[in-house]
């Protein structure tokens, strides 16, 4: 797909400098070096202007920050880092729920002026190609410090290797790795309709395409027929790539992948979907442009929405 990279969190081409992680103390001494800031997986952003905020690695934010601080690479401007805020406990408005789903509600640190806590998913389509990229890996791999504090191997706890891109266990000797969870979603296809299905829970009228994460010893071709037939009852024969996006949310790969549709029958798995359904290419193009009565766009920035523009405008291949 000649446009795959240009997904929400796509690739910027950032140099994320692997052969520095084992000694870090130089790069992060070097006087440009900066940090993106986190909190609750919350991004740091310029509140006026909406851009990911770089802080000195000396602010005295750094302060509220956890032990971890994860090396993200070289940029045009220098090292950049990622730490989280795991010791600040700001009072939350009553009216915020930072539980959502999709939280709306902004934070801001008394030493931070002008800067906000944003939810990624709010932001994601505001954001620079590579902001996006380094706020996405930022975001999954401290998650993925944060659950995995302790080696599955002893249970002893483990410590933060190579700037942040391994935990190791004093213990047992014990290296353990940031995951990734591959995830098929599909743009299934029967002549001029694609199939599109939504979630118990999702706002009136929402509806995405189909996805399900991939099972260990299975192919990407095999995961989407499996995954298409479980929730809708419909068999598909060829299968091809298109896109992939990360999706720190937590730690998955969005596997984008073109699959036609040998039946056409829908047979609704209730545990998995509330509805599915064929749309028409004319119907889709209205909810895309916001006119269709009763079905909303897929929401922007989720690959869905890249694979789904990319189908009504021709641009698959």
């Amino acid at each position: 797909m000649r446009h795959a990279e240009q997904v929400t969190f796509g690739g910027s081409g950032l140099d994320r400098a692997a052969h520095l992680r084992s000694d870090i103390a130089a790069t992060q001494d070097h006087p440009d070096a900066r940090a993106l800031v986190l909190w609750q997986g919350k991004l740091l952003i310029e509140e006026e202007t909406r851009a990911a905020l770089r802080v000195p690695l000396d602010h005295p934010v750094m302060a509220d920050a956890s032990a971890t601080r994860l090396f993200l690479g070289l940029d045009d401007a220098g090292p950049v880092f990622a730490v989280s805020l795991d010791h600040w406990d700001p009072e939350i408005a009553e009216e915020d729920d930072i539980t959502a789903f999709l939280d709306p509600s902004e934070q801001r640190h008394p030493l931070l002026d002008g800067g906000v806590f944003a939810e990624l998913r709010v932001i994601m389509t505001q954001l620079s190609a590579r902001d996006a990229e380094l706020a996405a890996s930022a975001k999954s791999v401290l998650a993925w410090h944060d659950s995995h504090q302790f080696c599955s191997n002893c249970g002893v706890e483990s410590e933060a290797a190579d700037a942040g891109w391994r935990r190791a266990c004093p213990s047992c000797g014990r290296s353990h790795f940031p995951r990734t969870d591959p995830v098929v979603i599909m743009l299934i296809l029967s002549d001029d309709d694609v199939l599109v299905g939504r979630s118990p829970g999702w706002p009136e009228g929402m509806y995405s395409l189909l996805a399900g994460f991939v099972e260990p010893g299975e192919t990407l071709e095999a995961a989407v027929r499996r995954e298409v037939f479980e929730e809708a009852g419909i068999k598909v024969g060829e299968v091809s790539y298109l896109a992939s996006q990360p999706w720190a949310f937590p730690s998955s790969l969005m596997v984008g992948c073109l699959g036609y549709a040998t039946s056409t029958e829908i047979t609704l798995d209730p545990n998995e979907l509330e509805d599915a359904r064929w749309v028409s290419r004319a119907e889709m193009l209205e909810a895309s442009q916001g006119d269709h009565p009763t079905l909303k766009p897929a929401r922007k920035g989720a690959i869905a929405h890249f694979l789904l523009e990319n189908w009504l405008n021709d641009t698959l291949d």
